[in-house]
This record gives structure tokens, C-alpha cells and sequence, in this order.
């Protein structure tokens, strides 16, 4: 390799030409769209091996509508081109819909699963995502939900263990909001109790009762009034433990 001299006489090698490198800090490619409805659909179809069929019928039976219609009209070419999109969407539709189901299937009869069930809801709803009442003991809990039509209390254990729970709550409220509505939905599988894939739908099915102020003001009350558990701040309910050291005495 050649050199050059600076004017101090020291040889210095010649310079590479520029050559561009690759930036650093870019990290893996985000997951495409494509990539995670892929991989919801190999969730679903382990859970749900019927999704399959439900999404393929509603593929060719709109397909087949639109054919059928262009037929008629003498228009086949533009009705089709119609009908692709709206099955691709109607699959879509039908895979999330039986996606939700699957994953609500994988957490039924574990602690916090009525909690996130009511995580799904959408706008006009608050939700405390800690449960405002718990047993550490037996993991039954309550969790509260206030919209417009007032209050929502969803519990998951036994309906003789979570009666407790509830009517402790509904007492507590009463004093601080009388006149508002308070419901009460039990998640399980048991007679009178509501599947959890079914919570969200129950919930939004109430009557509405409450302007979007009055929710707002009821939030504030209710935020006033604390949630006392019978556990530390911070500390998870489902896996609180005693202190057998401060029991004893130290």
C-alpha cells in the first residue's frame, strides 16, 4: 500500500474512499401487519380449530354473492372486485372475533381474568385495573367499572365467597353515592354467572342512566373514597403472603 508524507515527513497511509456504512441503533424490523395476523390465527386455530371453516365460508359466500350479482347486472368484473375486499375483511372480522374468544379461554379461572375481560371495553368507560375488594386468602376479587349506566362491580369466585366482597363494596358506596345505580355481574361458569368472554357484551348491554358529567363526578367520588385492601400499596393481591417474621415478632 502506498503512503503519503506530511510536511513533518512522517508517512501516512492514504485514505479509503468513503464507503457508507449501515446506521447504527436501528434495531430488528417492527412485525408487520401480515407477520401478527398470521400469528393470531395460529393462536386461534389451537384453541379453535373451527375458525378455519367459519372464515372460508364467509370468503366464498360473499365471493359467490357478488359473482351472482354481477351475473344479474352483467357486471361481473366490478362486483367482484367489490366482493375480494369485503371477504377479506368479513375473515378478519370473524378471526378477531374467535381470537378474543380463544384468549379469554386461556385465562378463564385465573386471578385478575374478570379484570382483563373489562380491559377490552372502550371510550366512556373507567376502569380501576386493581380490584377495589380481594380475599388474599381464596383470590376472589371484585373490580369496578363506572360508565353511564353507573356503577359495575365484576367479581370472579363462587357466588357464596364473593357476596361478601360485594355487599361490602355496595355499602360503602351507598354512603358516598346514593342515588346511583350499582350492577353487579359474576364471572364464572355457574349457574346465574357470566362467561368472561361474555362480561364486556353484558356490560355495555345496561341501561344508560348517567350524563358523561355525572360519570366523572362519580369517578372523583369514589377515587375519594380509597380502596383499602388488606394488603400493602403496590404489593400484587394474588400473591400477597403473610410476614410470618412480624407475626411472630421479631
Amino acid at each position: 500500500m502506498s503512503h503519503a508524507i506530511d510536511p513533518a515527513g512522517t508517512p501516512t497511509p492514504k485514505r479509503r474512499p468513503f464507503s457508507r456504512k449501515p446506521k447504527a441503533g436501528k434495531g430488528p424490523k417492527k412485525t408487520g401487519r401480515t407477520k401478527q395476523i398470521v400469528e393470531v390465527f395460529r393462536m386461534t386455530r389451537r384453541n379453535d380449530p373451527a375458525v378455519v371453516w367459519f372464515m372460508i365460508l364467509a370468503v366464498v359466500g360473499i365471493i359467490a354473492l357478488g359473482l351472482l350479482i354481477g351475473l344479474l347486472i352483467d357486471n361481473v368484473i366490478t362486483l367482484l372486485i367489490i366482493a375480494i375486499p369485503l371477504a377479506f375483511l368479513a375473515a378478519i372480522f370473524i378471526l378477531s372475533r374467535r381470537a378474543e374468544r380463544a384468549a379469554f379461554s386461556q385465562i378463564e379461572g385465573k386471578p385478575g381474568a374478570a379484570g382483563a375481560a373489562l380491559s377490552v371495553l372502550r371510550r366512556g368507560w373507567i376502569l380501576k385495573e386493581q380490584p377495589v375488594a380481594v380475599n388474599p386468602r381464596t383470590q376472589d376479587a371484585v373490580f369496578r367499572v363506572i360508565g353511564r349506566p353507573g356503577v359495575i362491580l365484576v367479581s370472579e369466585g363462587p357466588s357464596t365467597r364473593v357476596k361478601q366482597l360485594i355487599d361490602g363494596e355496595k355499602r360503602k358506596m351507598a354512603r358516598i353515592i346514593p342515588n346511583v345505580p350499582v350492577h353487579v355481574i359474576e364471572s364464572g361458569r355457574n349457574e346465574n354467572q357470566v362467561s368472561l368472554a361474555k362480561v364486556p357484551r353484558t356490560v355495555q348491554k345496561l341501561k344508560k342512566t348517567l350524563t358523561k358529567q355525572e360519570v366523572h363526578a362519580v369517578d372523583k367520588r369514589l377515587t375519594a373514597l380509597g380502596t383499602k385492601l388488606p394488603i400493602p400499596k403496590g404489593v400484587d393481591p394474588f400473591r400477597a403472603r403473610p410476614d410470618r417474621k412480624a407475626m411472630r415478632g421479631r
